[in-house]
């Protein structure tokens, strides 16, 4: 599946931009799985709700995950769906940082009802 062109657009805009002197970028390399040896692993589980886009999961997606746009697109998709997408399995210390990372990234500008972040839980994976 391919994001729409104008969608793309608007979630790789504000990424584009030059960084300033005082702007460090680092981009997030994406991970299917980081687990530890040793440690059980965990799932970060993105919870739906009507005051996202798809535009700001996915820009929140790659930069919180490092995931690629279509990635962010197909998990948008599911979120949507299915009420829940696992974004991340990795152990518990890194789940619970990410969930956080989740839950600090603001709220969406393109809708302007939205008055915070969205919601995510950590569970931990099964098998």
């Amino acid at each position: 599946m391919r994001l729409p062109r104008e969608a793309q657009a608007r979630v790789e805009g504000p990424l584009n931009r030059e960084p300033t002197m005082t702007e460090t970028i680092a981009r997030p390399v994406e991970k299917e799985e980081q687990r530890t040896e040793g440690l059980p692993p965990y799932n970060v589980v993105l919870l739906d709700d009507d005051d996202h886009s798809y535009e700001y999961v996915i820009l929140m997606l790659k930069k919180v995950f490092g995931h690629p746009i279509e990635k962010g697109y197909e998990m948008a998709q599911e979120v949507d769906a299915r009420g829940r997408v696992i974004v991340a399995t990795t152990n518990l210390e890194q789940a619970e940082l990410k969930r956080d990372q989740i839950h600090a990234f603001g709220p969406d500008p393109l809708i302007p009802r939205c008055r915070g972040s969205m919601s995510a839980t950590v569970e931990p994976a099964s098998g």
